[in-house]
């Protein structure tokens, strides 16, 4: 009797790989929820300023004096921004603000500086010539504090200097702050280097993971901006299409726990953990690098036991796509390694590697990519050619391994039953 085999498209770059295996081994496809229905977004986001929670609506927050500062993303998150702003000045011009009162600044973190093409394209060209638009600039803090868990709160001074300070931004699933948006405008956005890196080490608190509000990093981001004084945030959800389909405005706890909200019921899967899970980014962009897919890899550790393998489908075309990665890669020569020297000395792009090899030392990591079998070796995953000796591996070692698929690794996010992540 030959068994009933399916065939499921596993995107891969730009194209896709296809997965024939055997209807019995299929534990589940987890899939996440979208709407069908959405309504005009320049609506929800207006809805959203009309409704604040737990917060006066803006226009009567300001007043004609108010110098107002609006924190937007940079160009390396996917928050529509140009969208949003002009419901959002509509608001504060309510409030009688003045555009030469308004300074929209880009939240770089420690993200590289932006080009002037890249800006203007962001916030939109008419508001980009109206509008004072500056990019942070870590080296021009001002220290206002300390958080409790001990994060210098060093702020951009033109944000420290306005009278209402803005936030915007995204909320989606983040792998250590559990989830973006809300207080990360401030922290890490317009932070010093010396807070974020002293925020960012608190990463391997147990609770700093994928979908948790009650982990460390957020935690400490949170008390830093109410120290700070966030006066009001606007964040969107989007689909896997960028479009928004959600919009909550207000305290920035407060609204962005019903973002939360809306993110889990669209992308949180409750799943038994089986022997195996199949996990792609979703394609490209997602998996243009090993940097960017690990967010997948995290993602599919909920669905899997202990000591099970995962498979990670990532074509990885511009390689690691972290240079401070690479090398950590390269030197650390056992898992062990990386999470010793991710103790000893926090460096940016060094804590993938810390994050990968404390994954690797609960699970079989396997990687069909197109990157040298070297450099996967390297980053602590056994390469594999195509997903057809993938899948032989898996059940040479147990024929009757039940296995999850996750066609889109990226943004759903398994939650084991047994557990209320």
């Amino acid at each position: 009797m030959t068994a009933n085999i399916k065939k499921i498209p596993l995107a891969f770059g730009s194209t896709a790989l296809e997965l024939d295996i055997p209807e019995r081994n299929i534990s589940s496809i987890i899939l996440p929820s979208e709407p069908e229905k959405k309504e005009e977004a320049t609506l929800l986001v207006k809805r959203a300023l009309e409704n604040p929670i737990n917060s006066r609506r803006l226009s009567e927050i300001v007043n004609p004096d108010s110098k107002v500062v609006i924190i937007v993303s940079d160009v390396t998150r996917p928050t529509p921004t140009a969208k949003i702003l002009p419901p959002l000045l509509e608001e504060l011009y309510l409030g009688g603000t003045k555009d030469e009162n308004i300074t929209i600044v880009f939240a770089l973190g420690l993200h590289r500086q932006q080009t002037e093409e890249e800006s203007e394209r962001l916030v939109g060209e008419e508001i980009y010539k109206k509008i004072r638009c500056i990019q942070h600039d870590t080296r021009r803090c001002k220290s206002i504090g300390v958080t409790s868990l001990g994060t210098p709160i060093e702020i951009l001074e033109d944000v420290v200097d306005a009278d209402i300070v803005v936030g915007t931004g995204s909320i989606e699933f983040h792998y250590y702050a559990g989830y973006s948006g809300g207080a990360k405008s401030v922290l890490p956005g317009v932070s010093s280097q010396e807070s974020v890196i002293t925020n960012h080490k608190m990463m391997f608190d147990e609770k700093a993971v994928s979908g948790r509000v009650d982990g460390a990093v957020r935690q400490d981001m949170e008390e830093a901006a109410k120290i700070f004084g966030l006066d009001f945030i606007l964040n969107v959800v989007l689909d896997s299409k960028k479009e928004i389909v959600a919009a909550v405005a207000g305290d920035f706890i407060e609204a962005h726990r019903k973002g939360t909200e809306v993110v889990d019921s669209m992308y949180k899967v409750p799943v038994e953990p089986a022997d195996a899970v199949i996990v792609s980014c979703g394609g490209f962009p997602k998996d243009v690098n090993l940097f960017q897919a690990n967010k997948a890899l995290d993602n599919a550790t909920q669905a899997v036991k202990e000591g099970g393998f995962i498979i990670l489908v990532a074509e990885c075309a511009e390689g690691i796509g972290n240079q401070v990665y690479e090398c950590w890669n390269k030197e650390c020569r056992s898992p062990d390694d990386a999470i010793a020297r991710f103790k000893n000395c926090f460096e940016f792009g060094g804590h993938k590697s810390a994050i990968v090899a404390k994954i690797a030392k609960k699970f079989k990591l396997y990687l069909v990519s197109k990157l040298p079998e070297e450099q996967t070796r390297d980053a602590f995953f056994t390469p594999v050619p195509s997903l057809k000796e993938a899948l032989s591996t898996v059940l040479s070692e147990n024929p009757d391994a039940k296995i999850h698929l996750m066609p889109h690794g990226g943004q759903t996010l398994p939650v084991r039953k047994d557990n209320n992540r």
